[in-house]
């Protein structure tokens, strides 16, 4: 193949397998690695210790005898001078495998191979190799009578498990706009990108196949779009939308291998190239299977919402999901979430009834599979849960009407906003002698009127309010905590309001609806009275047979789902 047809290369190489001459072009920036960065190098190869370890991607061209070292400088030049530094202190017998030199200081190769500090201040370049070089220095001193053991593992890992992403750019690619595009916010070469590199350099034509590299290169577009919807990547990941990839997700799931924190850099590029460069057309009809699998089940709303809160409450996996629905009839598929919720729910009826403040992951388990039921079960309906908002929101634990101030924090303006909450809600209610009332609302104008209130005079005024608005609430620790007065809320810092009575919380959440907030449907159907027949109606306190709807509508909503009287998993 002629250099003019040269293709990409793209391919894992070991640090020690790294040969040839390097220069950095003018267009770059020099050496600019401190400390920090330096000793992150340092660290990290030297915790990985068996264990494949990746850096970040290398990006070259080649010219005659030489490579032009477009993207990897830092990570090259520090190696460099690593290597240089155990050659020329004895603890190998051998420096690195390559050579570099940057085009704009003629006599950076040399300086490389011995960093002097007396040069320092001959150019900004020589100052942070030089600096570099101390920091290298410093680490390996830092291992006492161990430096020579350390410097050998070290030097063993670069050439049996450290490893670049080797990327070698076409004849045809500018340098130049390769380097600007890879550099725009300094954002890291991502799994999926390198994959799509390697894909569409595998789908170009050959003698034996045609070329489908375009036609890959626009359905990897559409699917990354289709990925990027806020609501579909919530439903399926639990995530908003910051993730660099969304494809990713797919490609992963192919892969295999742990996820999270614990799967290691380029693991799905280096799980895949071989299948890719063997079978490039293979591959994709996998890619686009699964892509239809996910649009297939968030289209669905019964799949759609079954699924979601299954992800929601981090029940199950989408990798899991996949083999759980392999070579199954939807309804099939369907029955086997209903008993994964089952399962995950771990309720009966009385269980759910026992609920309280304090059993918070089962409460707010089962108060989100309300919200989600609820919507899920309205029939001839487009309307969704939205898992987006659930992700995007810190969700509490709300008491519908508390009886009580105690839990908000010694701040005075903390005081103030729930002396004006309740002050609000009094004026609206009708039940209470007129006289009572008016006396009530001034002293607490007069109060609020003073620059600073006094913990005893709130003290006072809580009790007053508290009193007249918690008439027909039951009282009691039980009756407090128990599921019949919570629900799901947005959390924030206002404790006022979570230590609110119910007639404050309702004008403040209807408030917030009427702004656009997002208030899940279960939530407004409590403040809205939607449990309660209407000639029981009362809009200023949540009674006991107010509790006794809301938990028979809970236990209607749910009963698919609780387990019979004494079971449980």
């Amino acid at each position: 193949m002629s250099a003019a047809s040269r293709e990409a290369i793209l391919e894992p190489k070991l640090i020690g397998d790294i040969s040839g001459r390097f220069y950095v072009p003018a267009y770059q920036r020099g050496y600019r690695w401190g400390e920090v960065e330096v000793t992150k190098l340092l660290d990290d190869i030297c915790a990985s210790r068996d264990r494949p370890y990746y850096l970040q991607p290398v990006v070259v061209k080649q010219h005659g005898e030489e490579w032009e070292l477009v993207d990897g400088q830092q990570r090259l030049t520090t190696l460099f001078l690593i290597f240089s530094y155990m050659q020329r202190n004895g603890l190998q017998s051998a420096g690195a495998g390559y050579s570099m030199r940057y085009e704009t200081r003629s006599d950076s190769a040399d300086y490389l191979r011995a960093p002097d500090p007396a040069l320092n201040e001959k150019n900004i370049d020589f100052f942070h190799i030089s600096e570099a070089y101390r920091c290298i220095s410093e680490w390996f001193e830092s291992h006492g009578h161990r430096r020579q053991f350390v410097a050998n593992a070290f030097y063993g890992a670069l050439f049996e498990h450290v490893r670049v992403i080797w990327y070698e750019a076409p004849e045809e690619l500018d340098a130049t706009d390769l380097f600007t595009r890879l550099n725009i916010g300094r954002i890291p070469l991502t799994d999926a990108e390198l994959v799509k590199a390697l894909l569409l350099s595998s789908s170009r034509g050959r003698d034996d196949r045609p070329d489908r590299a375009q036609e890959i290169a626009a359905q990897w577009d559409t699917f990354e779009r289709d990925l990027r919807d806020p609501e579909l990547w919530a439903f399926i990941t639990r995530k908003s939308s910051e993730d660099p990839t969304h494809i990713s997700l797919l490609l992963d799931t192919i892969a295999g291998g742990p996820m999270g924190r614990e799967r290691p850099a380029f693991h799905t590029f280096d799980a895949l190239r071989q299948r890719i460069a063997a079978d490039p057309q293979t591959f994709w009809n996998e890619v686009v299977e699964l892509h239809a699998t996910v649009l297939g089940w968030y289209s669905n709303r019964d799949l759609f919402h079954k699924i979601g809160y299954l992800i929601a409450e981090r029940a199950t996996t989408f990798a899991d999901l996949l083999r759980l629905s392999h070579g199954k009839t939807k309804s099939a598929f369907e029955a086997e979430l209903d008993q994964l919720i089952r399962k995950h729910l771990n309720l009966s009826s009385t269980g759910l009834r026992e609920l309280t403040y304090q059993s918070d992951k089962q409460t707010s388990r089962a108060l989100l599979l309300m919200n989600v039921e609820t919507i899920r079960q309205r029939k001839h309906s487009s309307e969704r849960y939205s898992f987006r908002e659930h992700v995007a929101g810190r969700w509490s634990l709300e008491h519908i009407h508390a009886q009580s101030a105690e839990g908000i924090r010694r701040s005075k303006d903390q005081w103030a906003t729930w002396l004006r909450l309740h002050r609000r809600a009094l004026e609206m209610l009708d039940d209470v002698d007129a006289t009572e009332r008016q006396e009530l609302i001034a002293r607490t104008d007069e109060v609020l009127g003073n620059a600073d209130i006094k913990e005893r005079e709130f003290q006072d005024l809580e009790r007053e309010f508290t009193s007249i608005l918690s008439l027909d609430n039951p009282a009691g620790e039980d009756s407090m905590h128990s599921i019949a007065n919570l629900a799901l809320l947005h959390g924030g810092d206002n404790s006022a309001l979570s230590n609110s009575v119910f007639s404050v919380k309702r004008a403040e959440i209807l408030d917030r609806d009427r702004q656009g907030s997002y208030i899940p449907v279960c939530t407004r159907h409590v403040f809205l009275k939607y449990y309660s027949p209407a000639e029981e109606h009362q809009m200023h306190f949540w009674s006991t047979r107010d509790r006794e709807h809301y938990l028979a509508a809970m236990a209607a909503v749910l009963k698919d789902y609780l387990l019979d009287e004494g079971v449980r998993r």
